[in-house]
C-alpha cells in the first residue's frame, strides 16, 4: 500500500499561488500608482491650472492679488469694463486694452463715455467717483480734498513729462528758466524782449481746465497759484481739452504745453528747453528734467476682480513693454 505523501495538500499550494501572484500583481500596481502620485505631485505642469478669472463666469472668478496696491475685490464683474478720463493717455489706455483683450476677449473694454471719446482727467475721475464708470485714467494726482476722501485709489503705472511748444518759425530760439515759465503763464512777463527774444509780445495759449495736463502744470510750474486772466489775443484759456488746434495756432509769437508724445513728432512746432533740459527719455528717468509726472489708473478701493486684472496686467513686464511702445516711459 502506498504511503501518502507528507505536508499541505494540493489545494493549500494553488491557494498560495494565487494569493502571492495577485499579491505581487497588486504590489506592482500599487508602486506604479505610488511612483505616478509622487510624480505629479512634484511636477508643477501636471497639476491642473484655473483659468483666469475674466474667463470664469462671474459668479466663480477668484479674486486676483493686486499688484503692490490693496484692492478690495468683492464686486462683481461688470458686463462691460467701463473706462474714461485723460485725453492725453489714449494712445497708452488703447494699447493697454489691445493688449489685455486679446488675453481675454471675453471681456469688453470702452474708453470714454458715452461715445468712445475720453472727456478728461478731471471728468473721468468725477464720474468714477459717481459710480458711472469702473476705473478712470488720469493724468494728474489725486485731489486730497475730495477724491482721497470719496476712497479713490491712484496706482501710477507710467511716466510721462510735459513740454514746452513754440511755432517753428518763432524768432526766439532760446530755452527758458522754471520761473520764468510762470512768470508768463502768470502775465509777468509779456514781451518776448524779457527772455532774450525779439521786441515781440507773448501770446499765450493756455489749455482747457478740465485737463489733467491743465492740473499738472498748475501744480509744477505754478505751484498751485492761479494763471493769469484771459485776455485775447494774448491770454487766451481754450474751453475744450484739445491739443491739436493749440498747436496749430502757435503761430510766431505763441507758446503753450502738453505732454512730450504730443509735441514731440509734429513738425510745426519746436519744443523749449526748460532748466537746460530738453525732455529725453534719459532725463526724464533721472529727474534731471523738471516737468516730470507719473500718470495714473484710479479706482475705487472696492472693485472687481477683472478691474484689479486689468491693473495688474498694465503693471505686468508685458504690460510695461507696451507702454513703452506708446512713447510713455515705464517704470522700470
Amino acid at each position: 500500500m502506498a504511503t501518502r505523501p507528507s505536508g499541505p495538500p494540493p489545494i493549500v499550494y494553488i491557494l498560495l499561488i494565487a494569493i502571492l501572484g495577485g499579491g505581487g500583481w497588486y504590489a506592482h500596481r500599487s508602486g506604479l500608482l505610488s511612483s505616478w502620485l509622487s510624480r505629479t505631485s512634484r511636477s508643477p505642469t501636471a497639476q491642473p491650472q484655473a483659468p483666469a478669472a475674466p474667463n470664469l463666469p462671474q459668479a466663480q472668478a477668484p479674486n486676483p492679488p493686486a499688484s503692490s496696491v490693496n484692492l478690495d475685490t468683492s464686486l462683481p464683474n461688470p458686463v462691460v469694463l467701463q473706462v474714461d478720463g485723460s485725453v492725453t493717455m489714449i494712445r497708452l489706455v488703447l494699447a493697454l486694452k489691445g493688449g489685455y483683450t486679446q488675453r481675454n476677449p471675453g471681456i469688453p473694454i470702452t474708453y470714454g463715455i458715452p461715445d468712445g471719446k475720453p472727456n478728461g482727467s478731471n471728468a473721468g475721475l468725477k464720474a468714477l467717483m459717481e459710480g458711472r464708470i469702473q476705473m478712470a485714467a488720469s493724468s494728474r494726482p489725486l485731489n486730497d480734498a475730495s477724491e482721497v476722501q470719496a476712497g479713490l485709489q491712484a496706482i501710477p503705472v507710467a511716466k510721462d513729462a510735459l513740454a514746452v511748444a513754440v511755432g517753428v518759425n518763432n524768432p526766439y530760439k532760446g530755452g527758458l528758466t522754471l520761473q520764468q515759465l510762470a512768470d508768463i503763464f502768470q502775465g509777468r512777463m509779456t514781451n518776448w524782449s524779457q527772455v532774450g527774444g525779439p521786441d515781440r509780445r507773448i501770446r499765450v495759449l493756455n489749455r482747457a481746465p478740465q485737463s489733467g495736463t491743465y492740473s499738472v502744470f498748475q501744480e509744477l510750474v505754478l505751484l498751485g497759484s492761479p494763471f493769469a486772466p484771459d485776455n485775447p489775443p494774448y491770454f487766451t484759456t481754450a474751453t475744450q481739452d484739445v491739443t491739436t488746434p493749440l498747436l496749430r495756432a502757435l503761430g510766431e509769437d505763441g507758446i503753450t504745453y502738453s505732454t512730450v508724445d504730443q509735441v514731440q513728432n509734429q513738425q510745426t512746432v519746436r519744443m523749449v528747453p526748460i532748466d537746460g533740459q530738453m525732455p529725453t527719455r534719459e532725463a526724464i528717468q533721472s529727474g534731471r528734467y523738471p516737468l516730470a509726472r507719473n500718470v495714473f489708473l484710479v479706482v475705487p478701493r472696492k472693485t472687481s476682480p477683472v478691474v484689479a486684472d486689468f491693473i495688474n496686467y498694465a503693471l505686468s513686464d508685458q504690460g510695461q513693454q507696451i507702454i513703452g511702445r506708446t512713447e510713455f516711459i515705464p517704470l522700470r
